[in-house]
């Protein structure tokens, strides 16, 4: 039962119960988490500090590549990943809670949630600059908002995708726990669903990060409809940097960002996924878990009693307003039928919105371009379609495996996280050089180099959700098979592939996704005054956006989000549905 046990992260080594618990009096170790904390708000406020000044394109457009301004863009961007995950957070648990519970809003939501993973950032983008900027006039505000937009628009769907499978594969006997004990429907979400699925969330939450990370570039360097405009940080430093040509600002660029994603995930990823432990489902502890000395040192601290104290009357106080939503007195998995009569207003209602907009996008662009317009996005689509399940099968083949040798050994996954975490954060505009100079060396065509490119934004999903799966398959499961001599394939088939597979879908559908998203910064490729581009959709977005032709955007846009929710729904959903029927634990 995934209830937080007594005594989390114990293993041979673990220090006794007695040096872990909370002492009664002030420790050095409390004195260095309060330290810890109070530096970490001042820096926060510090470098807040920066997104309200005035804003002045013809200033701001400049980007200053001194490596010593470095720590303070590193800062600046880690602040706003950071802001966009917490958005991103909140956003999964509101969309994807709504998506399982309600079967009529699950009609809309989830197609919904297709389309909106397989829109560009470049196309968010172009949206959110204008809107901002008209919110915030004048003020820097404005274009963080909209760099903290696009980069949540990188992070959101991945979590949402798998905690909303999470909510539909509960296990069976927590389902019925709750409803024999007629918990509220919030009691229900905190004690139950959101342990069940903690630790594909804080799995699905990295890999967020990651990709975050990935589009970087993108989110802080923004050239919309010839206008160019720039934020203070790691990713416009590297963008600058490449444009200019200058490989040895680019090594200071990648350093910095090797830092950055090492830092973090010691500091924050990796107590959590070790934290995350104590929700595995299972009868019997493991015999190996995984340490974090970041956690043992919070363990040792009385910061984090005495906060849960002063918060314990809020969490009252959620309790009570809880409610008023109810008991849960009905199977998460309500079954189709009931109100038939409400189902089709309901999908009246849905899909005249829906008519709607396809009308009005198609006399928008009739009234400028013509409907011809699609004829040529719809080929390009061809051919990304053909790199992107390349590039699916060949991760699946050779990242499936891996993940669960990762995810069945803690002590590899110490070794593995911080290098898997590396790979995953790294932008593609990154080794534009090293691609632009291996490509003209060997006369390898771009048209087959951005798969390696596509590779790097997208790949680690299936992997990052592998681990995740073996990490959630019980102990007492895999100590039986040892027990009763299992191995090889008759293994994998009666174990790891059940157990996986719904991770592994979630892995699946947000990395088909992905690739299409990554296609635009890796179908055109430039380092100093060489451009290569691609033959494909992505190449078409990233000019299209750049020439400020919206027209043409709108035309490419829409056209991906064609062929990635025709994939989802011929292949990814029916693959959904048959890990809700046969593979929940």
């Amino acid at each position: 039962m995934p209830f937080p046990k007594s005594a989390p992260g114990r293993s041979r080594g673990s220090l006794p119960s007695r040096t872990v618990g909370r002492p009664s009096r002030m420790t050095w170790v409390d004195v260095i988490v309060a330290a810890a904390v109070l530096v970490l708000l001042y820096l926060a406020l510090r470098i807040g500090h920066g997104t309200t000044v005035r804003f002045s394109t013809a200033r701001d457009a400049a980007v200053d590549t001194d490596p010593a301004r470095l720590p303070y863009d590193a800062a600046r961007s880690l602040l706003r990943m950071f802001a966009a995950l917490a958005v991103s957070v909140v956003f999964t648990f509101g969309y994807a809670y709504a998506a399982a519970r309600s079967r009529r809003l699950e009609r809309v939501l989830i197609p919904a949630l297709d389309i909106l993973q397989s829109v560009p950032v470049l196309a968010f983008l172009t949206v959110a600059v204008t809107g901002f900027l008209a919110l915030f006039p004048g003020s820097m505000l404005g274009l963080e908002c909209a760099a903290v937009f696009a980069i949540f628009t990188s992070q959101a769907w991945n979590m949402t995708f798998g905690f909303y499978h999470s909510l539909v594969s509960l296990p069976r006997e927590l389902d019925e726990l709750s409803r024999s004990f007629r918990f509220s429907r919030w009691m229900r979400f905190w004690k139950v669903e959101l342990p069940s699925g903690m630790i594909g969330l804080v799995w699905n939450g990295m890999l967020s990060f990651g990709g975050g990370w990935f589009f970087l570039v993108a989110s802080e360097a923004i050239s919309v409809d010839n206008q160019r405009y720039a934020l203070p940080g790691v990713g416009s430093y590297a963008g600058a940097a490449i444009a200019a040509g200058d490989l040895g600002r680019v090594g200071w660029a990648i350093a910095t960002m090797a830092v950055l994603v090492v830092g973090v995930n010691f500091l924050f990823w990796r107590p959590l996924t070790a934290w995350a432990e104590r929700f595995k489902n299972e009868q019997s502890e493991a015999t190996e878990v995984q340490r974090s000395v970041v956690l043992d040192l919070l363990r040792r601290s009385r910061w984090p009693a005495l906060l849960g104290r002063a918060l314990r009357p809020l969490g009252e106080a959620l309790g009570r307003a809880g409610r008023a939503f109810g008991t849960d007195d009905r199977r998460l998995d309500a079954g189709p039928g009931r109100r038939r009569t409400g189902d089709a207003a309901f999908a009246l209602v849905s899909g005249g919105i829906v008519l709607w907009g396809l009308v009005d996008l198609g006399r928008y662009l009739a009234d400028r371009t013509g409907l011809g317009v699609f004829g040529e996005p719809l080929l390009l689509g061809l051919a990304t379609l053909a790199r992107v399940v390349v590039l699916v099968a060949v991760a699946t083949v050779v990242w499936v495996p891996i993940g669960v040798k990762i995810g069945f050994s803690p002590r590899l996954t110490r070794i593995a996280q911080p290098l898997v975490q590396l790979l995953a954060s790294f932008p593609a505009n990154f080794l534009f050089p090293l691609v632009v100079w291996l490509l003209l060396r060997t006369g390898l065509s771009i048209d087959l180099g951005g798969i390696l490119l596509m590779a790097l934004g997208a790949q680690w999903y299936i992997l990052f959700n592998a681990i995740a799966g073996a990490m959630a398959i019980p102990s007492d499961l895999r100590e039986a098979m040892d027990n009763l001599g299992v191995r090889g394939w008759q293994r994998w088939r009666r174990l790891i592939i059940p157990g996986i597979f719904p991770a592994y879908v979630t892995g699946g559908i947000t990395a088909s996704g992905g690739a299409w998203n990554a296609s635009i910064v890796s179908e055109v490729v430039t380092f100093g005054g060489t451009t290569l581009t691609a033959t494909g959709l992505g190449a078409y977005i990233a000019q299209a956006t750049a020439h400020g032709d919206y027209p043409r955007l709108l035309a490419g846009v829409a056209v991906m989000s064609l062929y990635v929710v025709a994939l989802n729904r011929l292949l990814w959903r029916r693959l959904y549905r048959l890990a809700e029927r046969r593979y929940s634990l």
